[in-house]
């Protein structure tokens, strides 16, 4: 059974992947404080570093505003636990984020979620439209993966990385939204972007998509270029995040 009261790995884990543990225990709390957790289920992971390939996943059956730094689950590349702990991880989560990890270097840290809006926007067969300025600023950051049932088959993670690409961001159809970041900020700012992008969709086609209006192709292409400073605005926002969840959640740090 999880235990979201884990003693402390602090000591037992070096600095990095202490800090690790961290960000990654704020990124499950910030996705929990916006609404956008599925109880238990998706997850967000990260690359501890060293040269072991090893990686930090939720222990399944927590909530992820119950997540803490010591309760993470170190696992290897094909789902092994590798630390001495009583929880188990969801093999149908890991499947999707080892085949990022395995074949993207900058795939320090990989989100996945199940919200209402980005299922909605995944569903549709246009994708991502050009409705709001979320969506002209990473419209052209987001790659398309096609639904092929329970994440439990190891032979999607070619297909799903062949799909992604070297793109930051996807739709996975009828399926959820994904983020890709080096850092915990990068990944965090793509996804709050696409899922705020997603729901002004939803919203914006609530009256039928003949009367939502496209941007202007001109602002398109200007707004798409100001996307690429998205790195940017991650550092800028990131440290307020932080101060978020001291305010509102904290514990985290644990």
């Amino acid at each position: 059974m999880a235990d979201g009261a884990a003693v402390s790995l602090k000591s037992r884990v070096s600095e990095a992947e202490w800090a690790t543990r961290v960000d990654l225990a704020a990124l499950y709390r910030l996705v929990a404080l916006h609404g956008w957790d599925d109880m238990i289920f998706t997850h967000i992971s990260a690359r501890v570093p060293g040269p072991e390939k090893h990686f930090l996943i939720n222990p399944y059956g927590l909530y992820f505003e119950e997540m803490t730094a010591s309760c993470l689950v170190k696992v290897d590349l094909d789902g092994n636990v590798v630390q001495e702990t009583t929880n188990f991880i969801n093999p149908a989560g890991f499947t999707i984020h080892s085949a990022v990890h395995a074949a993207r270097d900058d795939a320090h840290f990989v989100i996945h979620l199940h919200t209402d809006a980005g299922v909605g926007v995944a569903a549709q067969a246009h994708g991502l439209l050009p409705l709001s300025q979320n969506a002209c600023l990473i419209r052209d950051q987001v790659a398309y993966h096609g639904y092929e049932g329970v994440a439990l088959n190891h032979s999607e993670r070619e297909r799903l990385v062949a799909d992604l690409g070297e793109k930051p961001l996807m739709l996975l159809r009828n399926h959820g939204t994904l983020a890709v970041g080096s850092t915990a900020a990068e990944a965090w700012i793509g996804i709050y972007f696409l899922e705020r992008a997603c729901r002004q969709q939803v919203a914006a086609l609530s009256g039928g998509r003949e009367h939502a209006l496209d941007a202007p192709d001109d602002a398109q292409a200007e707004t798409r270029e100001q996307g690429k400073a998205i790195g940017f605005v991650a550092g800028l926002a990131w440290p307020g995040a932080l101060r978020q969840l001291d305010r509102r959640s904290p514990g985290y740090d644990a």
